[in-house]
């Protein structure tokens, strides 16, 4: 069952036994949670806010392999500032029986609170990590700012869409030029440190830090891109969970 489901079921017990061990949770706002305590303690906080919301939950897609998987969901709710739709990721390990090393969730608190938080790394680099084809193709493309490599990843009707909301999307062949575009004026790649990859094939999901920002050295940041690949080979869309600030460069 997808975790938010399993939120919004209420069922605390079957939460805490999906676990394989000690419960261990990484959010962008509570930070690390672990023990049983903790976790509890989460949940219901998490379990009251839904309902004090009546927040929805509208599964966008899932992927789980053997060691790892993730899933997206977008969360429906009203705001004090109105209607709200948070796009999020959730990444879990799992252990060798299926059940949950720890999980990962990714999304931006813009939404929630008006601003970015800089969120601080939850994996290390792993230099041996390989990312295969188109993927690995734009992500080295963004790295040393080849824009021209970059848009050649994608096919012709495919969308990148910003962390903040699910409208907030770029399709198209002008349209992803003018967003990379934008990205690359200050000179330079966007380094991503890869860290860990799901990947079955036509779904892939990359979690790692962003490190520098063209000529500005970022602290660095955690977050992860969940990248479809299109029936022609290319990428057909990019959706970023992450929250970087982007006004300590200069395009902002």
């Amino acid at each position: 069952m997808p975790f938010y489901y399993g939120l919004m079921a209420g069922e605390l017990d079957a939460l805490v036994d999906s676990f394989a061990g000690e419960p261990e949770l990484h959010d962008p706002v509570r930070g690390r949670v672990k023990g049983v305590r903790a976790f509890e303690s989460y949940v219901r906080d998490m379990i009251a806010w839904f309902s004090q919301e009546e927040v929805s939950v509208e599964n966008i897609g899932h992927v789980v392999l053997a060691g790892r998987g993730f899933e997206e969901a977008v969360l429906h709710f009203i705001g004090d500032a109105g209607p709200v739709e948070l796009p999020v990721a959730v990444v879990a390990d799992h252990a060798p029986n299926r059940r949950i090393r720890e999980l990962r969730i990714y999304f931006s608190t813009k939404p929630l609170t008006g601003r970015q938080t800089n969120r601080p790394p939850l994996l290390q680099l792993d230099p041996d990590l390989v990312v295969s084809d188109v993927v690995g193709e734009y992500l080295r493309a963004l790295s040393v700012g080849d824009l021209t490599a970059v848009l050649d990843s994608f096919e012709p009707e495919a969308y990148v869409r910003e962390p903040s909301s699910p409208h907030d999307v770029h399709q198209g062949r002008e349209a992803l030029r003018a967003f990379h575009e934008r990205l690359l004026t200050v000179g330079g790649g966007i380094r991503w440190d890869c860290c860990a990859v799901v990947d079955d094939g036509q779904t892939c999901a990359v979690e790692g830090n962003l490190i520098s920002w063209g000529t500005v050295d970022l602290a660095p940041e955690a977050g992860v891109a969940v990248i479809l690949r299109g029936e022609s080979g290319g990428l057909a869309a990019v959706r970023l969970y992450d929250d970087v600030d982007l006004s300590v460069t200069s395009f902002a």
